[in-house]
């Protein structure tokens, strides 16, 4: 298994000699109530990659992972992952699981029950499930609750419990939808490590949704930019640092740096020009917004 740092250095750059992980070419969402969240956007994830999709609220995060998950439907375009349709994944050996923003537990499961929701629907002799759940519990550190009630526990150790669930499955690629955006900052912090760790010690494929810029500077190797509605991507920041990452390098110059960056690529992304970008445009930009939309009347490019 290569290293993360290795992957950090090499993932991209094998990316066009293999079969993307993932790939949306060209995919788009209108809901029934004609709220148009996603337009066309092309997205690749090589194998082993660590992405995020950052962007403000409204921007279709959330809609493309969901649709990467098969759990929406997409109503143009392309989907693929490891070469072949998500419907063909099971058929393919490969295997995605999805962890939601809230851990969405059973109240009346313990932990260990919990986490082997997904492999008694997937009809997984008792023996062998009872195996896998003790290997995920191990890994997230929650071996001594496995017969905790969820109410027994903290926030941040039922996020674990819905992580365990996710890499009970053995999944290839790991999506997870904003999951610690709920948890105190040192929670939040201590979860990302953990997650840096068993994305290097699994072999894992992410794709991770946040508001957060430093969350996203500190767990990725590339973030891609989101605009508002309707969705798309609009920049790509490649994080070229080695992992594992600690707390110190949030206080260094070049986390700074990328944090800078991504926080004047989120303003443009919410409609905003900087005012070096709003004087070098000049009044015609000014008339419109970031994304080339008219501005409404009396209204300029807001600062």
């Amino acid at each position: 298994m290569a290293a993360a740092g290795d992957r950090a250095t090499n993932g991209r750059a094998g990316a066009a000699a293999a079969v993307p992980a993932v790939l949306a070419d060209g995919v788009d969402k209108t809901y029934p109530d004609g709220t148009h969240a996603l337009q066309p956007v092309h997205l690749e994830v090589a194998e082993g990659e660590f992405v995020t999709l950052l962007g403000p609220s409204g921007c279709g995060k959330s809609t493309l992972l969901k649709m990467v998950a098969g759990l929406l439907e997409m109503d143009n375009g392309t989907l693929r992952l490891w070469g072949r349709p998500p419907a063909e994944l099971k058929a393919s050996g490969r295997r995605l699981a999805f962890v939601f923003q809230s851990p969405t537990l059973m109240p009346w499961a313990d932990v260990r029950e919990n986490v082997r929701l997904p492999l008694e629907l997937g009809g997984v002799p008792a023996a062998e499930a009872g195996r896998r759940v003790d290997e995920a519990l191990a890994l997230v550190g929650l071996t001594k609750f496995a017969g905790s009630l969820p109410n027994m526990l903290s926030g941040g150790m039922q996020m674990r419990v819905s992580i365990a669930r996710a890499l009970v499955v053995h999944p290839q690629l790991l999506l997870m939808d904003e999951p610690f955006g709920a948890l105190d900052e040192f929670t939040r912090h201590k979860l990302d490590a953990e997650l840096l760790e068993l994305w290097r010690s699994q072999g894992l494929t992410v794709v991770f949704v946040t508001h957060s810029i430093s969350e996203a500077v500190f767990l990725s190797q590339r973030v891609v930019m989101m605009a508002a509605r309707p969705g798309r991507i609009t920049d790509e920041v490649v994080i070229d640092e080695p992992y594992p990452r600690t707390r110190e390098f949030m206080v260094t110059p070049r986390f700074a740096a990328y944090a800078k960056r991504l926080q004047d690529s989120l303003h443009r992304a919410s409609g905003g020009l900087d005012d070096a970008d709003e004087a070098e445009a000049g009044p015609e930009a000014r008339r419109t917004g970031a994304a080339g939309a008219p501005a409404p009347a009396g209204e300029g490019a807001r600062p």
